[in-house]
């Protein structure tokens, strides 16, 4: 048996182990240039202030959505950009006035495809006036894959946004809100993050939708 140098074997298996993360990140990190949310990342004071509010939300979180994570600072998410049912560039500021779920998904992502239902069954249910469900596809490519994906399942409710370049999410990795797909978000009218996780949820569920109207300006769940 040869006799090895402990201390070098040892820098080797740590040298392979960080190439296999390496090659893992990767498949999330490649794209565009990123820039959805610039400075807006950092956490105006508007946002701050809301940390009362994330407080008062945390009681909801629990059962289905037992992995939403408190916002922990409150940030603005107003910045994240995109493109809309009709392919013009959007951010999140075009949807102030409305709370929003934030969820980033894929056709090559299992458990994205899983929640896709329930996502479109919550949006149905809880939608529009007031409420959003904002599902962005981010497939690498062209938008036939992902529309003919919604269109075999049967989505109604969903309004189609889209970012082939995956910026939005480079944008979250770099905020330490992205890990895997799904990611999803809970925002208030304001653009503000109350609450984020990853990994898949059961969204029509009625700890889901009570999640949903805790989040919802005062007055009005």
């Amino acid at each position: 048996m040869p006799k090895w140098n402990l201390p070098a074997f040892r820098l080797i298996a740590l040298a392979a182990v960080a190439g296999v993360l390496a090659g893992v990140t990767a498949l999330y990190v490649m794209g565009g240039p990123a820039g959805n949310l610039g400075a807006e990342m950092g956490g105006e004071t508007a946002c701050a202030a809301k940390a009362e509010k994330v407080t008062a939300l945390e009681p909801a979180i629990g059962g289905e959505v037992a992995a939403m994570l408190p916002a922990d600072p409150p940030r603005s998410m107003s910045g994240l950009s995109f493109t809309g049912p009709d392919g013009k560039a959007m951010t999140l500021a075009d949807f102030a006035g409305k709370t929003l779920l934030l969820n980033l998904w894929a056709t090559w992502c299992a458990p994205c495809r899983h929640e896709m239902p329930a996502l479109d069954a919550l949006q149905s249910e809880m939608g529009p006036d007031r409420f959003e469900v904002v599902a962005v596809n981010i497939d690498r490519g062209g938008d036939e894959k992902p529309k003919a994906f919604l269109q075999e399942i049967g989505i109604q409710s969903l309004a189609y946004y889209r970012d082939a370049s995956t910026g939005i999410f480079n944008e979250l990795k770099k905020g330490g809100l992205a890990l895997g797909l799904p990611v999803t978000l809970l925002v208030d009218a304001d653009g503000c993050l109350l609450a984020h996780m990853n990994g898949p949820a059961e969204w029509a569920s009625e700890d889901a939708k009570r999640l949903i109207k805790a989040a919802l300006p005062a007055g009005e769940s």
